[in-house]
C-alpha cells in the first residue's frame, strides 16, 4: 500500500486482526513522501509509518527502498520470520516517487521543488543498481542498450497490436465483471 493508506480505517482493521490472530502476513507500505499531492507530515501524526504497527504488537521495520539489496534482504527477513513464527510484520520501504502521481500533477511545482527531485533522482534505484551490476561484472552497459531495445520493440508491438485490433463485440463490455447465479 502507499502512505497515505495508512490513515484509513481498513488499514488498522487489517494490522488489528494480524495482531490478534497471529497470521503470517507481510504488510509492505511504499512510503513515498506524498500521498496524492500532500507529504505525509501533513497527513498523518505519525509520520514514521512503520511505528503504527506498535500498536497492535507487529514487527516493524524501515527499508531504504532505494537500494535495491536492501529491499531484498529486509523482505526475505520477514517471510523467512513470518514462516518460522506465524506472526506478521510490516515494512516501511522509504522511497520517492520521481513522476506525478497523476496527469493533473506535475513532476513538481505544486507541493515539491525542482530542486527536490533532481536532488533525489540521484539515488535513483534503477541506476544505483545497474550502477551496481557492471561494477560486479554482472551486466555490460550493452546488456542494458540491448534490453532498452528489446523492451520499446515489445512495446511497440504491443502498440501496433492493439491499434490493429478489431473493437471487441459490445457483449464482451460485462463478461467477466458481475456472477450471474442460474443465469440470471
Amino acid at each position: 500500500m502507499g502512505d497515505g493508506a495508512t490513515n484509513i480505517g481498513t488499514f488498522h482493521e487489517g494490522l488489528n486482526l494480524a495482531g490478534l490472530w497471529k497470521l503470517p502476513v507481510i504488510f509492505i507500505i511504499e512510503n513515498n513522501r506524498y500521498g496524492m499531492g500532500t507529504s505525509v507530515d501533513r497527513a498523518s501524526a505519525v509520520n514514521e509509518l512503520h511505528k503504527k504497527a506498535l500498536a497492535y504488537n507487529i514487527h516493524n521495520e524501515v527499508v531504504d527502498g532505494m537500494d535495491v539489496l536492501e529491499v531484498y534482504k529486509k523482505v526475505k527477513a520477514v517471510v523467512d520470520r513470518a514462516k518460522e513464527t506465524y506472526e506478521p510484520a510490516l515494512l516501511e520501504i522509504e522511497t520517492y516517487r520521481f513522476r506525478g502521481h497523476s496527469m493533473s500533477d506535475p513532476i513538481h511545482g505544486h507541493y515539491r521543488s525542482k530542486d527536490e527531485v533532481e536532488r533525489l533522482r540521484k539515488s535513483d534505484p534503477i541506476i544505483l543498481f545497474g550502477e551496481t551490476l557492471k561494477e560486479e561484472g554482472v551486466a555490460a552497459d550493452q546488456d542494458f542498450e540491448e534490453s532498452e531495445k528489446r523492451i520499446k520493440r515489445i512495446v511497440e508491438e504491443c502498440v501496433e497490436f492493439t491499434e490493429n485490433s478489431p473493437e471487441p463485440p459490445i457483449e464482451e463490455l460485462w463478461k467477466d465483471v458481475y456472477f450471474e447465479r442460474n443465469g440470471a
